[in-house]
């Protein structure tokens, strides 16, 4: 029976139909397999020698064979047709399914207060969307980008607010379609419209150019800028200028040659909106590095860097005497006899210290406690320094005077439960932790 299922658009009474007939038929049929024995079937029982080269009736058998063969491959043939049928009608049903629920999704969804809240509230809902994470990323599946996709008022609403566009964006130089993917960093610049943009610049390969161009005209608006080097030499120069509302740079690199001296100079002529600076890499500055950014330090409030020796802390908290907050890595030492010549700091509030090098930098720890003079410091943390100096802290402890409220000793620091006692005679709430679970430090080495 011939069956015309080829049309795209068959209504659901003849696809009924169409079934209704092909399960009665398939009810009633079987594939019959003829009888296919011969005299000749018995091999190897029979005599070959008796069987002429001629033997018509071998002829006849094959023959028939044949015919027999090219019916059942037709048969198969036809079948396979008819299968292909069914199955694009199959597909055709399951889209026909697809697209009835979500027509019906999309009225039941009508129905909910989702729909009906005002674009305050969905503004508000938005803002809540975006990843929980430290970074963006352009992704058609994360917010803010999914809530564009959809329905026509999410979007609306999603363009239109500007704070869903100015986070923390990934842009990545070593993309193979770089003109498509700038093009979708230019979307969501645009979008950001007049708000200060944050971003995070992944340069794997010497593309500096490339960025240039794609960040010229929003240089202005830049007020968080992470640069993440992979490659050397690193043209600063190009993504350091024009930074008119800069607040906050980090620079994280694997290179330890990373800042050269025009590098230095790039981040000297930073602008004095700037406030923190972190530097992350296997190298440590040291004066001559210090001093070639100079003035950047005057206007920084947070710094988070590696140096070489203990006494160029005291040059830092001279050069930047707005300091509130300095996390330090020691690393490299050049052994040569340093001074620290007494300095107080009367804004620096929060104080991290880690040493790299305990067996050699141990004993320089008595001199910078006994010269340093913090009287408003509420945070003191200390790693890795060993022997911890217990009576140049006290001593620097009443002499600041200052309102301490922790005192946290991580990985490498051993004090005794007598020693943490003297600290809180000597002030009185402070809260003392013992964490070893705070073990990082720098392990850089000196800048060349």
């Amino acid at each position: 029976m011939h069956l015309n299922i080829e049309r795209t658009t068959v209504n659901a009474s003849s696809i009924c139909d169409v079934i209704g007939t092909l399960q009665n038929i398939l009810a009633h049929s079987r594939v019959i397999i003829p009888d296919l024995e011969t005299p000749y079937s018995l091999f190897p029982n029979i005599d070959h020698s008796a069987i002429g080269r001629g033997d018509k009736s071998i002829s006849a058998i094959i023959t028939e064979r044949q015919q027999q063969l090219d019916g059942v491959v037709q048969e198969i043939s036809g079948l396979e047709t008819v299968m292909d049928r069914m199955k694009n009608l199959h597909q055709q049903l399951l889209k026909k399914k697809d697209k009835i629920i979500q027509s019906m999704n999309l009225h039941r969804g009508l129905l909910s207060a989702l729909w009906r809240l005002p674009s305050e509230i969905l503004s508000l809902i938005f803002v809540r969307c975006l990843p929980e994470t430290e970074h963006l990323l352009p992704s058609p599946t994360l917010a803010p980008v999914l809530l564009t996709r959809i329905c026509r008022r999410w979007r609306e609403v999603a363009i239109g607010m500007s704070s869903l566009w100015c986070g923390a964006l990934i842009v990545d130089n070593s993309h193979k379609e770089w003109q498509r993917a700038a093009s979708c960093y230019n979307t969501w610049f645009e979008r950001s419209r007049d708000l200060p943009l944050s971003l995070v610049l992944k340069c794997f390969k010497n593309y500096t150019t490339h960025l240039r161009s794609l960040l010229e005209p929003r240089m202005s608006k830049i007020s968080s800028l992470h640069i993440i080097i992979f490659l050397n030499p690193f043209d600063a120069d190009l993504l350091l200028n024009d930074l008119l509302v800069l607040q906050e740079l980090t620079i994280t690199t694997s290179d330890p040659l990373w800042c050269t001296p025009s590098f230095a100079q790039s981040i000297s002529r930073l602008p004095s909106t700037l406030r923190r600076l972190r530097v992350a890499g296997p190298s440590a500055f040291d004066f001559d590095r210090i001093t070639s950014c100079n003035p950047v330090w005057a206007h920084l409030t947070h710094i988070e860097i590696a140096i070489c020796q203990p006494n160029l802390i005291l040059q830092l908290l001279q050069l930047g005497p707005n300091l509130s907050s300095l996390e330090i890595g020691l690393g490299f030492y050049d052994e040569v006899p340093l001074t620290f010549e007494p300095f107080m700091h009367a804004n620096l509030q929060f104080f991290r210290i880690s040493n790299a090098s305990p067996m050699r930098m141990g004993n320089l720890f008595p001199d910078l406690f006994n010269a340093l003079t913090l009287p408003n410091l509420r945070i003191l943390e200390a790693r890795y320094i060993r022997p911890w100096p217990h009576e140049e802290l006290k001593t620097f402890l009443a002499r600041s005077s200052c309102p301490l409220e922790s005192l946290i000793f991580g990985t490498g620091v051993t004090t005794t439960d007598e020693q943490r006692g003297e600290y809180i005679v000597l002030v009185p709430f402070l809260d003392v932790v013992v964490d070893h679970r705070r073990s990082g430090y720098f392990g850089y080495r000196r800048l060349r």
